[in-house]
């Protein structure tokens, strides 16, 4: 549906995988990003239910998989939100994103809009923004404005850069993270999770658990 499994059977092979570790209840995330991923809440469930019918017919009983979106906060999202066309991650828990380069000029009024509508915002990887690096009390104020914070756990890996696993290490401290997702998309992925298993993040992160 995007970048991420690229069809029904890698899709089988990372559940597969992250149950290995002890992951067994899922919800995916794929991106609704206008053109690029015109992804849509009847498109999403449509392969939820794809996938769902694979694990049955592998008699893989021990997993439940459920479906949300990662939405970008665009013209589109704001469409979507208008018609209650928004799915969620749990409750009225909706995961956004927007450019990592340049916010949205109305980003304050587009989070005060969703909260309106009954939903409360949770910002995927806030530690990935980088015109934020240099500005930390941006993030403060995201959180005065009603915005919850997801961490990405590869962030905590050299995938990303240094300065993404400086702010994600500095967000952490300040106690400013309220849930956790791994952001997989392939076995690579996985493989890079195996390194934030250390006694080190089993302290940090056991309270988003």
């Amino acid at each position: 549906m995007d970048d991420g499994a690229k069809d029904l059977n890698n899709s089988i092979e990372l559940i597969q995988k992250m149950s290995s570790y002890g992951i067994k209840n899922f919800i995916t995330t794929p991106h609704v990003l206008g053109d690029v991923y015109p992804n849509s809440s009847e498109t999403i469930k449509n392969k939820l239910k794809e996938v769902r019918d694979e694990l049955n017919n592998r008699n893989i009983k021990d997993v439940t998989i459920n479906a949300a979106a990662e939405y970008m906060m665009d013209e589109q999202f704001s469409d979507l939100l208008e018609k209650g066309d928004i799915l969620t991650l749990k409750d009225n828990y909706i995961l956004v994103e927007m450019s990592y380069f340049s916010p949205p000029i109305n980003l304050f009024e587009i989070l005060f809009q969703i909260q309106l509508k009954g939903y409360k915002p949770i910002l995927a990887h806030p530690e990935r923004y980088n015109s934020y690096h240099n500005n930390f009390e941006i993030y403060y104020k995201l959180k005065k404005a009603g915005c919850l914070f997801q961490l990405n756990l590869l962030s905590l890996t050299e995938q990303y850069g240094k300065f993404v696993t400086k702010t994600a290490e500095k967000l952490i401290k300040e106690n400013l993270y309220d849930f956790v997702g791994t952001d997989t998309h392939h076995k690579n992925h996985l493989n890079l999770l195996q390194k934030v298993s250390t006694k080190k993040n089993k302290k940090i992160l056991t309270i988003y658990y």
